[in-house]
């Protein structure tokens, strides 16, 4: 437990062995030796958002003491982009997928089927083989358009994954029931739930099928007492600390731009949740 911690810094040095665990996955993401070995498992760092001060933000990271980022691939267009600027950043580490948010922009001016996709599935596996971490962000999201093809594409990536031995790291939104049977037959071999929002049970579940589960700004509004209660009672070595930067900002700081030197906030709110 977390509890006796009476300063941030010690927090985060508690906090510490959530990121270690994903070590299994790939020792990138392991030998935390305190706060100076902080990973932020999931951000965006290659969006256009930090195009004007990214070096500014990393710095403030690393001073926070996060010192490696896994940067996370969303839509093939974007794809390149992510792999020529983590050549570039010793301290990334990259996973490429499809994300089920922006399936819809595939086509200009019409709805996109499967076979839009088919050059895109068919150029994944030559990303993942650049010394990709993940198969991810993928997922599925049932306030988003077009689910029987976020379906068709996720089962897809799915098995993308498991021919690789790769982990996934999954999106979810009102479909962690749905996506759970999915990922089991799929024999993928784990790995995070980002942002996860769900109830005890449902976070056990899948712990109990090998993933962790991803603690970020969610866990710091009060009114979020059913994700916060899980957060609270699964097992730590089950966790890991992200950021989702440049989005999904803490408590109190809604319409800024999020970034992932929040992870020393997020690793203290969760010494005072334990």
């Amino acid at each position: 437990m977390l509890a006796g911690l009476d300063s941030e810094a010690e927090a985060v040095d508690s906090a510490a062995e959530s990121a270690s665990d994903f070590a299994a996955t790939n020792s990138f993401l392991g030998s935390n030796s305190g706060p100076a070995g902080l990973t932020d498992s999931h951000c965006h760092l290659d969006f256009p958002a930090f195009d004007a001060d990214r070096e500014e933000v990393m710095a403030r990271a690393v001073a926070a003491g996060v010192e490696r980022f896994l940067v996370l691939g969303v839509t093939a267009k974007q794809w390149p982009r992510l792999a020529v600027m983590a050549a570039s950043f010793s301290r990334w580490r990259v996973a490429y997928g499809l994300h089920p948010y922006f399936l819809a922009e595939r086509v200009i001016g019409g709805e996109p089927e499967l076979s839009d996709f088919a050059n895109d599935l068919a150029l994944l596996p030559e990303f993942l083989q650049k010394d990709a971490l993940a198969v991810g962000e993928i997922g599925l999201d049932a306030t988003r358009p077009l689910f029987d093809l976020q379906l068709a594409l996720f089962e897809k990536q799915l098995s993308i994954a498991a021919d690789m031995n790769l982990p996934v790291i999954l999106h979810h939104r009102k479909t962690l029931d749905t996506m759970l049977p999915m990922v089991k037959k799929a024999g993928v071999r784990g790995g995070i739930v980002h942002a996860f929002s769900g109830s005890y049970q449902q976070a056990m579940q899948w712990v109990d099928a090998g993933f962790r589960l991803g603690v970020g700004g969610v866990i710091t509004y009060e009114r979020a007492r059913k994700t916060r209660d899980a957060i609270a009672r699964v097992p730590l070595n089950a966790l890991v600390l992200e950021t989702d930067s440049p989005d999904m900002p803490l408590s109190g700081q809604q319409g800024q731009r999020n970034e992932p030197a929040n992870i020393a906030r997020i690793a203290l709110t969760l010494q005072q949740l334990r």
